[in-house]
């Protein structure tokens, strides 16, 4: 499986924005944003390959993965 699978990606509407945000948490902090949900993830998909890129160009380890943790059901029994 590529490296780009091990991390969780979200794209949630933002009130506050008024757009959609993209983010990859564990991966890196912040993101990107914009008005069409499948292009904040296209950039956001993009983001994630950049940064691993970066990591392992600057001979650093990966954090460890965010994906298989079935963030969304923990989500719902929080709500």
């Amino acid at each position: 499986m590529n490296e780009k699978h091990h991390y969780v990606k979200i794209v949630e509407w933002s009130d506050e924005d008024q757009c959609f945000v993209g983010s990859c948490p564990g991966l890196f902090y912040g993101g990107c944003h914009g008005d069409d949900e499948k292009q904040v993830f296209t950039e956001l998909c993009e983001l994630v390959d950049e940064t691993i890129i970066l990591y392992k160009s600057s001979g650093k380890t990966l954090p460890p993965s965010t994906s298989g943790k079935d963030y969304a059901n923990k989500m719902l029994s929080v709500a």
